[in-house]
């Protein structure tokens, strides 16, 4: 059984962005590129990281300089044990195609990396609204077609090919919720993931994704409710909520986990409770995204103490 001490929560990698400082996107980058931002993530005290494709494609690496990044991931003191996709959808309707084709290999690298777990969902990429947008969450983004049943069955279909390659090797899958997607809500991720059917894929419940949205949501700890007992694998972060009923408006801004409106002291110790023993990943929009995810670190150890860990 995991402890407090030996559970591994990592930093995700996405306050870097996906170019270095003159352009140059990060899969063709320098190895020393590579070493120095790691290097900032170790010393905030990380042992473990998530290489997200956000910030560094691995599917889309050769052999040889995957090779240099276990290299340098090595030396930074770093451990891997999970990847996660973001906004590579493998419906995309131009590049669906080879969002699976990475998703494939970076399924075949988990296991030399050490990697558990392999995140997935069906975000798209941002559009110019979102792009000019101070939170890209304030503008309106990509829907899926809820009601187009052929697409929805080629995403059942994908994520079923890449979980039963996953569990060949060992390794588990795990569906991101997202706003206005396949797993958009408690309910349609639940659906989803009955319809895949396979043992190894169970649900990230990234619930910030949801909290942050200026519209109206479920209640949260009933969201949470719905999810927890399916839940593999984590992104967690959290944002204040003010919703004004005379006027309509919302505001959220992001904040780190123990000051936003998810209670995770509580939230955690139910996960507990129902058996969670996955990875966490720390995440962060805005400020020192990185101070902050080693901010939530510790708070999460703290909980896991708390919880007899």
């Amino acid at each position: 059984m995991r402890t407090a001490d030996s559970w591994p929560i990592a930093a995700n990698m996405l306050s870097f962005g996906s170019t270095t400082a003159d352009g140059t996107p990060n899969v063709d980058a320098p190895a020393e590129s590579w070493r120095s931002q790691l290097q900032q993530v170790a010393d905030l005290g990380f042992t473990e990281v998530d290489p997200t494709d956000a910030w560094l494609s691995i599917g889309e690496l050769s052999d040889a300089r995957f090779g240099e990044l276990c290299t340098v991931l090595k030396e930074a003191g770093l451990s891997v044990p999970s990847v996660s996709t973001t906004r590579r959808s493998v419906i995309d309707a131009r590049y669906g195609d080879d969002y699976l084709r990475f998703g494939h290999t970076i399924i075949d690298r988990a296991p030399e990396l050490g990697a558990e777990v392999v995140n997935f969902g069906f975000m798209q990429a941002l559009t110019p609204a979102q792009q000019r947008a101070l939170w890209f969450w304030l503008a309106d983004g990509h829907h899926d077609d809820l009601s187009d049943t052929a697409t929805s069955e080629v995403a059942v279909r994908r994520i079923r090919e890449l979980a039963d390659h996953a569990g060949e090797l060992g390794v588990q899958v795990s569906l991101e919720m997202y706003e206005d997607t396949y797993i958009g809500t408690p309910d349609l991720a639940v659906r989803f993931l009955q319809d895949v059917d396979r043992e190894n894929v169970g649900l990230n419940p990234d619930l910030g994704n949801l909290v942050r949205l200026h519209r109206p949501i479920e209640d949260i700890p009933t969201m949470f409710e719905k999810v927890l007992p399916l839940t593999n694998f984590w992104h967690i972060k959290n944002y204040t909520r003010d919703e004004d009923p005379a006027t309509g408006s919302y505001a959220t801004h992001p904040t780190p986990l123990v000051q936003g409106v998810v209670n995770y002291r509580s939230v955690i110790r139910r996960a507990l409770e129902l058996g969670f023993e996955g990875v966490f990943v720390c995440e962060h929009y805005g400020s020192d995204s990185l101070g902050v995810a080693a901010i939530n670190r510790d708070y999460i150890r703290g909980v896991l103490r708390g919880a007899g860990r």
